[in-house]
């Protein structure tokens, strides 16, 4: 979006957050691209939520890796329980618009996922990505488990040490968990949107600088 306040790049306090709703949003529980479920118990797999901005581009990155197994995009990090899109763009909820990633990892290794995840924003830019500007665009690894946020710390720590050499500040990807935070899903209308839209906007874009990914972590 453009031409947004100031405002809206600072998270609202809870006194201030919309309330939300207690039931879910309606979902068509299957992939557009491959039909497998959006949401299940996902036994033996595991699951990481990634901010990168706006979440049509950023879902479209991870579908096809060999190893997801599925992916969905939807609302976490903030306040208001079960948010519509248009509540979140508003700024009062405290969400990040972000990508459910269900992978094996005995097929995807979790470094891959991240060299996925880093080069394929600006992680430098605070509350925004390029033109689109908010809170909801903010770059953000929300972890499920102890080894996945050990990971990010060092791949983190790894790719801003490559950044600060070509130029860049310093990385200001929200990272927590675990636990995540609640996972809320979007609006059948945003799942893989670009698959459905193919000539739909993408307004992600990296720095070009390539993040380190293995044993140099």
């Amino acid at each position: 979006m453009l031409g947004i306040g100031a405002w809206k790049q600072r998270l609202p306090r809870a006194q201030d957050a919309l309330p939300g709703r207690d039931t879910p949003l309606p979902l068509h529980n299957a992939h557009a691209v491959h039909g497998r479920p959006l949401r299940d118990a996902f036994a033996g797999l595991e699951q990481v939520q990634f901010g990168m901005g706006c979440f049509w581009g950023a879902e479209r990155k991870f579908w096809s890796l060999p190893g997801v197994v599925t992916t969905a995009v939807g609302y976490a990090g903030g306040l208001t329980p079960n948010p519509t899109y248009r509540e979140v763009c508003s700024g009062q909820t405290g969400h990040a618009e972000v990508v459910l990633v269900v992978y094996d990892p005995a097929q995807v290794a979790f470094e891959h996922l991240l060299q996925l995840f880093w080069e394929g924003h600006d992680p430098t830019q605070g509350m925004r990505q390029g033109n689109d500007v908010g809170t909801q665009y903010r770059s953000a690894i929300y972890c499920s488990t102890a080894d996945q946020h050990a990971l990010a710390v060092r791949s983190r720590d790894a790719y801003q040490a490559r950044l600060q050499a070509a130029g860049y500040p310093a990385i200001t990807t929200e990272l927590v968990g675990p636990p995540a935070p609640t996972f809320y899903y979007a609006e059948d209308e945003h799942q893989q949107y670009l698959h459905k839209h193919p000539g739909g906007y993408c307004g992600l874009g990296g720095t070009g600088v390539a993040c380190p990914v293995g044993v140099a972590l």
